[in-house]
């Protein structure tokens, strides 16, 4: 039996266990940093399939390092497992129905992220096992992806060192290489201290802490235009400082969540920013206090994993739907309110020779193919991912398979609604299959892992790497 058969028959085998796990997960959404019932049930599995367990890694709640076998290569899956708030939606209900209102919900397929992982990381312990592969297969449990950034206090804090690979995946609408790095950024809050008085009777005797957040917006509102292209400055206002128009507000807060291509011109924009604050208190005659919360790096691209990765995909070849499943994705895409138009994005990167067979898929359902490979160092989705840090610790490849209805946007209800479906599965079986013989791939071939570690020297000794948290800074439970 051939490793590809070994690791197909691993995850068809525990195909309806992992398929149980992820609704399980699905049935339990939970947000950053509390999510005891999905890392409790991944920790258990691992420690069922003999893997020994490091839990609270890094001293983060809910992260952990379950590895198994003994040496080099160390090849790692990233598993991730957390949910976004508001996000309650009913299975397979194809309109905005919650099952709890205000409740989380899987929207960014995490359900499904850590099971895949998982799925991988078994299969390659299976052969390590039976002597088929050398090497040491090691599982991260990784919280609070959306909102804490947790894998870049990991990385600050050296969890990810002495690794040779990284093998990741994310739910998608469509199977291919991850849509183009990503976006670093950094999380912030401003908080303006003034003093209250009557606004009508006295305002001279006031300063006015939401006319210096109101200040500062409109400082950064003129940085925008000095930035590069490819920044992004997001805020929201956390405390207007109360409700009475009569009063000169004494305190107000805003949340800034700043994103660059690159984590090194990242610290540049951030000082920026905050001497738009600064300046902001000072002509308003107020204090002002900042306070980093997370941040994250972008993605450093391995041309050689993203190849390997692709290859395997091509290998293992896609899920097949039925008309059933394909219904469910017909009625979702039609509830969709702003398509993404994901094919057109993948027209406009493929090569010229791809683009036709791309466009052949106008109007179906389901992406059920393989993405032209395109090389992923400009972020074509700007986005962000803590995925970013481990990415700069060890050569790392991230894949997505369709596990959503075609040109279905991350973060909506309709994500959520796919979660527990037929289609959900088979793309977390496919994204296993490819991770582990992505793996056994490096595990046995030396010069593969070789030619991936020297573009990871060479991409980081041109930019090393700067994590964008400073020492010191704890996460907000």
């Amino acid at each position: 039996m051939t490793v590809k058969d070994s690791i197909e028959r691993s995850v068809d085998a525990h195909g309806e266990a992992y398929a149980r796990l992820s609704d399980a997960i699905w049935e339990h959404p939970e947000t950053h940093f509390h999510e005891d019932y999905a890392a409790g049930a991944l920790q258990s599995a691992l420690k069922e399939n003999g893997f020994s367990l490091t839990p609270n890694l890094g001293g983060l709640p809910n992260a952990f390092c379950a590895e198994y076998g003994e040496g080099r290569p160390r090849i790692a899956f990233l598993g991730e497992f957390d949910a976004l708030s508001g996000l309650s939606q009913q299975a397979g209900c194809a309109s905005r129905q919650s099952v709890k209102d205000g409740a989380p919900g899987h929207g960014c397929g995490h359900n499904l992220l850590g099971v895949g992982a998982l799925g991988a990381a078994i299969a390659v312990k299976e052969l390590i096992e039976r002597g088929k592969l050398r090497g040491s297969v090691v599982y991260f449990g990784c919280p609070a992806e959306e909102t804490a950034s947790a894998k870049a206090f990991l990385a600050r804090d050296g969890c990810f060192h002495g690794l040779d690979a990284i093998l990741a995946w994310h739910p998608w609408d469509y199977n291919g290489i991850w849509p183009g790095g990503s976006l670093a950024n950094v999380k912030l809050i401003f908080r303006f201290t003034g003093r209250s008085a009557h606004a009508a009777s006295s305002p001279h005797l006031g300063r006015s802490a939401l006319d210096a957040l109101e200040l500062m917006n409109v400082g950064v509102q003129f940085l925008r235009e000095h930035v590069p292209d490819d920044t992004r400055i997001h805020y929201a206002v956390t405390d207007a400082g109360g409700a009475s128009p009569n009063v000169v507000q004494a305190h107000a807060e805003a949340v800034y969540l700043v994103r660059s291509r690159r984590v090194q011109d990242l610290q540049d924009i951030k000082r920026r920013v905050i001497d738009c604050a600064r300046g902001a208190a000072l002509m308003t005659g107020t204090d002002m206090e900042w306070e980093f919360v997370k941040g994250c790096s972008n993605m450093l691209p391995n041309g050689v994993l993203e190849r390997a990765l692709l290859d395997c995909m091509a290998e293992i070849g896609v899920p097949q739907h039925s008309e059933e499943e394909l219904s469910l994705a017909r009625a979702l895409h039609a509830a969709l309110e702003s398509p993404e138009t994901t094919l057109a994005r993948l027209t406009r990167l493929s090569p010229d020779g791809e683009r036709e067979r791309v466009l052949a898929h106008q109007g179906e359902a389901m992406y059920d193919f393989i993405a032209p490979y395109h090389p992923s160092d400009v972020p074509v989705v700007p986005v962000s991912t803590d995925v970013g840090d481990a990415s700069w610790c060890a050569p790392t490849g991230q894949m997505s398979a369709a596990a959503w209805a075609a040109d279905t946007p991350a973060h909506s209800w309709q994500a959520v609604a796919i979660g527990k479906s037929a289609i959900a599965h088979r793309a977390t079986a496919f994204a296993a299959k490819t991770l582990a013989l992505c793996a056994a791939r490096l595990m046995e071939d030396d010069a593969l892992l070789s030619r991936a570690r020297d573009e990871f020297i060479r991409r980081t000794a041109a930019a090393p790497y700067v994590c964008p948290i400073p020492e010191g800074v704890k996460p907000k439970l």
